[in-house]
């Protein structure tokens, strides 16, 4: 289980990595750095990072749809007390107490990917036994970089890391 330094060399070995970070989205302060980044300026990086974040994580936009755990056809939205539900982290359950822990569990957007004309941008939420809102970023050149498997390795990496 790697920790954030390990994390982010792990991070640049992957074929057109030129900048990582693991970013606080509460704050937008970076926990760690590694390479490059886009506009000269990582601390900068990862305050504008942590806005784009922000928006996937607490925005109901991309909350996981009521069922679609579970395998059954997405429906309207159902209505909860403010403050509870997907979006905000905490259990919305059934009125019986019974509700999928699993779903509620952690950020409802595993990672975002951002396309510019010269690269791209990863953003991988981390989930951690306590109430995280950390991710992993990861810039990559667009013309050496393979979007699929940075994807999928931030995503391990992601599970692996160790806080603390």
């Amino acid at each position: 289980m790697p920790g954030i330094d390990a994390c982010l060399q792990e991070a640049m070995s992957l074929p057109g990595a030129r900048g990582a970070a693991i970013v606080d989205w509460t704050s937008g302060l970076a926990l760690g750095t590694a390479g490059e980044s886009p506009g000269g300026d990582h601390e900068a990086t990862a305050a504008e990072t942590a806005e784009l974040a922000r928006a996937a994580a607490e925005y109901t936009a991309f909350a996981p749809t009521p069922g679609a755990a579970e395998g059954t056809a997405p429906g309207p939205a159902s209505a909860s007390a403010p403050g509870t539900g997907p979006a905000s982290g905490k259990a919305s359950g059934t009125a019986d107490g019974t509700g999928s822990a699993d779903q509620d569990k952690g950020p409802p957007v595993e990672d975002l990917i951002v396309t510019s004309r010269t690269g791209y941008h990863i953003l991988s939420f981390v989930e951690t036994a306590f109430d995280s809102s950390v991710f992993l970023y990861l810039w990559l050149d667009r013309d050496t970089g393979n979007l699929a498997l940075a994807r999928l390795r931030l995503g391990q990496l992601a599970e692996r890391l160790v806080l603390g």
